[in-house]
């Protein structure tokens, strides 16, 4: 999973970057390079599973933070777009940073700390970057119109009055991901790479003391927060923490009376944000976890391991993790009848450990 950090500048996402990742970029000032960062997705039923089965390797899930840089001047926004739009639209999510601490020492760019105006300009920034692209793409289609055959027209008509369709909606404050539309609709989207088609985890950065911040009460319509996932964190301390050895840490969380480290609820809201799943692999040579959208098929979840398996996919052997920790073994998970054989189209569900036959 491959998720942007963005945000105005001062937000602390930099910092934020460094707690999730336990990287050392430099928040010092606007610009800068852009910082990528990988995170293995805790999983303590590969712990179990690991000590089970004691395989060659373990491989946990993976997200990699992409942290933007700011723009070079403090007056301006974060902006979207630009030369690292590439990155936007090739990430899955998008990690939202908003100010909500209060350092006087760290002068905000509007010279005041609001959230609910943060978010809705960063949200308004995504939606006018899209605007932008529907835009030149109406231009493009009619342009096209005008010079194509008759033969062409009914095609070029039709993804002309989408893009129509979904700019009406976008000025009308309407996030594509908000919109109602025809799977024919979306394939001609798809093209587009529409920035607000993403999903969107949005991090308080607090104070150390709090409060925390929801979604509710910041004055945003419901097209604006409709769908966001939310999370409020420290980000400076959970940077401190994220230098320290893991014993020392924890020992200074139950101390402060900090909860769950930011990393792990981030993932946590990220995971929920965009509907994913873990199913597993079990072996000799290695124990894995793949992250795929809940209730994906079969045959296209085997496809994650390898397109082979998705075209070869014969059957899929499914026992539920409790089911095979309570068992010790597959064998004796198919002798009392929970390991189960499940075709194509089966919906596959959250710590299902699966083994695919394939004809190759």
């Amino acid at each position: 999973m491959d998720v942007a950090i963005i945000g105005l500048p001062q937000s602390g996402k930099t910092t934020a970057f460094n707690a999730l990742t336990r990287g050392h970029a430099d928040t010092g000032g606007a610009g800068g390079e852009m910082h990528v960062g990988v995170v293995k997705v805790a999983d303590p039923r590969l712990d179990v599973l690991t000590e089970m089965y004691r395989p060659k390797k373990t491989i946990y899930a993976e997200v990699k933070y992409w942290d933007l840089p700011g723009p070079e001047s403090l007056a301006r926004s974060q902006g979207i777009g630009g030369k690292y739009l590439n990155v936007l639209q090739g990430a899955d999510a998008y990690l939202l940073v908003v100010r909500a601490f209060t350092n006087a020492a760290v002068v905000h760019p509007l010279e005041s700390v609001d959230p609910g105006r943060d978010l809705a300009n960063m949200l308004g920034e995504l939606a006018f970057a899209d605007l932008e692209v529907l835009e030149r793409a109406v231009v493009k289609l009619e342009e096209g119109l005008k010079k194509s055959k008759v033969s062409e027209r009914p095609v070029l008509t039709s993804q002309l009055e989408t893009i129509k369709k979904v700019r009406a909606s976008f000025e009308d404050g309407v996030p594509l991901r908000r919109q109602q539309l025809a799977g024919s609709e979306l394939s001609i989207l798809a093209n587009y790479q529409l920035l607000t088609a993403k999903p969107v985890i949005v991090a308080f950065n607090t104070d150390e003391a709090g409060p925390d911040i929801s979604l509710d009460g910041l004055g945003l319509s419901e097209n604006e927060t409709a769908g966001l996932g939310a999370v409020s964190i420290c980000a400076r301390l959970e940077e401190d923490l994220a230098s320290m050895p893991g014993d020392e840490a924890d020992e200074f969380r139950r101390e402060l009376g900090v909860g769950e480290p930011a990393v792990d609820q981030m993932v946590r809201v990220s995971f929920q944000t965009l509907g994913l799943i873990s199913f597993l692999t079990v072996g000799e040579d290695e124990v894995r976890a793949w992250s795929v959208p809940a209730g994906l098929s079969a045959q296209l979840a085997a496809g994650t391991i390898h397109t082979d398996f998705q075209r070869g996919f014969i059957r899929a052997e499914v026992i539920p993790y409790d089911d095979l920790v309570r068992c010790g073994s597959i064998a004796q998970g198919r002798k009392e009848g929970v390991l189960r054989s499940e075709g194509k189209t089966y919906g596959v569900k959250d710590g299902d450990v699966i083994n695919f036959l394939i004809n190759v």
